[in-house]
């Protein structure tokens, strides 16, 4: 048992334990050339490890600052407008500059921009005659649904409306692509779109002018850790062959085939990367029709896929309700028999554990990057403090129902507090215990998927890369075995339960 516990604690350091870490947000092209780097990073012969659309600017490059990550591809009106949006730069020059004070430098321009840009149903800026964000101060009565980044940003919607002076007031914020389907199914009227999305073409928008040309450049471009190029002088030599690489057409013919073909981001990589190889001996740059060629994937070849991820995603998944359940019963379990025995000091631990339950997963996993950085522990830690709560208050209510006449017995027969604890009131309240702990790990499981936002793995991954790409067949690949994996916990318990707990204490619970 002690060398389980050994190897499942150190089973997560070593798994993270690379080369190279590269970054990728979490949209298709995020992901694209998040794979773009690390596949041809590996030709190099170092170890790569992929942090899979990871969440947001914020989280991402932090990431890189912490040493997280090593590399990743950012654009350069965020690293201007919000990455240094303090020192306000003038330039990219300028950003430059501060970026390498912080140990940051660019690895290579791309040679495209994907810009900022709204949009609307071509049908509904056709008949209400809007064709620049100007228009927009016209219709005061329009819905603007956002992605949550683009809504905090200081360079995207603060931006505009003090540039444009824009008087809607109805602005929500949601994940991207779910606003695409708000916006495809009419519920709201504006969002925000990059001007390499494949969505664009797909849902028939029309891109408002930015007349009074609020947005920067956003041109890609790579940038990497100092101490990186360093350690790794051949995969840096790699990455600067992508110097002026991808143009505007080849990003978005890549953007289409994982949004409308439904093709994997590794695939798309992987076939971009072989036909730039054939052109660098030759042959001609790969056109949007060669990239996307393969054509749409079936559903049985999709779920063969998400099959093949399956086995990895599910020892990923186990492993963070396990630590954090087992660190759940070390911590819990005493606080609760304290809670019982102190009621005082117990109010303050339920209440303490209570406050702990109501801050939001997402919200907890990035407060504890700083602290623990990306990957496995942050999504475990959150785990295991939200399994402390069931844990405790179960433990706190199973003492507190045993009957005095029963401890009034083991104190008649001698049995001290520590001996009647273990022989008398832990056994007692056994059924009332591990229902707890069969709710925190029902919990931990529905939990864990959120771990995808910082690259835990798991099937949150596969849920993560689904909703971006905008595959229901993706996003059932981690819904449908993290429901299962509940149910089976659950049962596990269930056993558990009719194995330790004797049957008499069973039938009068019953």
């Amino acid at each position: 048992m002690i060398r389980l516990l050994i190897l499942l604690c150190v089973l997560p350091v070593a798994l993270s334990a690379q080369d190279v870490r590269v970054g990728s947000k979490p949209f298709p092209e995020g992901r694209i050339l998040g794979e773009i780097v690390t596949q041809h990073a590996r030709v190099t012969g170092a170890t790569v490890e992929h942090e899979i659309g990871l969440g947001g600017t914020g989280v991402i490059w932090k990431a890189l600052l912490a040493g997280e990550i090593d590399v990743y591809v950012e654009y350069t009106g965020t690293l201007q407008r919000e990455c240094y949006a303090v020192a306000a730069p003038a330039s990219f020059d300028e950003t430059t500059e501060l970026m390498q004070a912080d140990g940051i430098v660019v690895v290579a321009h791309l040679g495209f921009n994907n810009t900022y840009a709204l949009g609307m149903k071509e049908t509904r800026a056709e008949q209400l005659g809007i064709k620049t964000i100007s228009d927009l101060i016209q219709h005061p009565d329009l819905s603007f649904g956002f992605s949550n980044e683009f809504v905090d940003r200081a360079d995207c919607w603060p931006n505009l409306l003090s540039r444009y002076n824009l008087p809607q007031t109805d602005v929500s914020g949601m994940q991207h692509q779910l606003a695409y389907e708000a916006l495809g199914a009419g519920k709201i009227d504006v969002t925000d779109l990059y001007s390499t999305d494949a969505s664009i073409e797909q849902l028939e928008l029309r891109v408002l002018r930015d007349d009074l040309s609020a947005f920067p450049e956003y041109s890609a471009v790579i940038i990497a850790r100092a101490d990186f190029i360093q350690r790794n002088p051949k995969v840096y030599a790699a990455l600067r062959q992508f110097e002026s690489a991808i143009n505007e057409e080849q990003m978005v013919a890549m953007n289409a085939s994982v949004v409308v073909d439904k093709n994997a981001e590794s695939e798309v990589a992987r076939n971009f990367l072989s036909q730039l190889r054939r052109a660098e001996k030759g042959g001609e740059a790969p056109t949007a029709e060669e990239i996307r060629e393969s054509g749409k994937r079936e559903i049985s070849e999709r779920f063969d896929t998400a099959l093949q991820d399956l086995p990895r995603l599910t020892i990923q998944h186990l492993v963070m309700v396990l630590l954090s359940l087992i660190g759940g019963l070390i911590v819990a379990i005493p606080l609760g028999v304290v809670a019982h025995r102190k009621p005082r000091l117990g109010q303050l631990i339920l209440g303490g554990a209570g406050i702990l339950q109501t801050i939001p997963s997402i919200a907890l996993l990035v407060l504890l990057i700083p602290l623990v950085g990306i990957g496995w522990w942050p999504a475990v830690i959150a785990l295991f403090l939200y399994s402390l709560l069931p844990i405790i208050r179960n433990t706190h209510a199973g003492l507190s129902d045993i009957d005095p006449s029963l401890l009034e017995s083991a104190d008649a027969m001698g049995l001290g507090r520590a001996a009647r604890l273990r022989l008398v009131e832990l056994p007692l309240a056994g059924r009332s215990i591990l229902a707890g702990v069969k709710i925190a790990a029902v919990i931990n499981v529905g939990t864990a998927t959120l771990g995808g936002f910082i690259g835990a793995g798991g099937y949150g991954e596969a849920i993560f890369a689904g909703i971006s790409r905008q595959d229901n067949v993706q996003i059932l690949s981690g819904a449908i075995p993290a429901a299962m994996l509940a149910l089976l916990l659950q049962g596990v318990f269930e056993l558990s339960e009719r194995m330790i707990i004797p049957r008499g204490l069973r039938l009068q619970g019953e």
